[in-house]
């Protein structure tokens, strides 16, 4: 396993009962994400809402946090991050807030405190763009698109 990093969190005023991020158990791959919603947010079917989480923080440099739906949410609820995965670069310093979208027959409420997301803290590496007259030749070329078969 690599060696941890840290991430900084600083609570938003007021969301001091809203649990920060945690793993919720010893080999989980992301921390889970609660909901820092002054009231209710009802997600009616096709709705998309911007949910709060009532933390802010700084992401180290040279990664990335990555946003991702909670399983049981989306095989249950239909509930789903429609940018998934979401990324928070590491020079973001606002308020952390997931994306939600209902794609489920049903309304679904969150309540402030319930988790609604994993967060996955990533290496990110940036590549130079350089321009150039021609690609060298593959033997895929431009297939694509299922070109391999359903």
């Amino acid at each position: 396993m690599a060696r941890p990093i840290s991430l900084k969190i600083r609570r938003k005023p007021g969301c001091e009962d809203v649990n920060r991020p945690r793993y919720m158990s010893d080999h989980a791959a992301g921390l889970d994400v609660c909901a820092a919603c002054e009231d209710d947010v009802v997600l009616q079917p096709g709705d998309i809402r911007l949910v709060p989480c009532g933390f802010y923080m700084a992401v180290p440099v040279g990664y990335e946090a990555q946003m991702r739906p909670r399983s049981g949410l989306a095989i249950k609820h239909g509930i789903m991050l429609p940018n998934s995965p979401g990324t928070i670069d590491a020079d973001y310093r606002g308020e952390v807030c997931v994306i939600l979208g209902n794609i489920g027959k049903e309304p679904y409420t969150v309540t402030r405190g319930q988790r609604i997301a994993q967060m996955v803290i990533a290496p990110v590496t940036q590549a130079t763009v350089v321009e150039v007259e021609e690609l060298d030749e593959t033997a895929r070329g431009e297939r694509g698109f299922g070109h391999t078969g359903v």
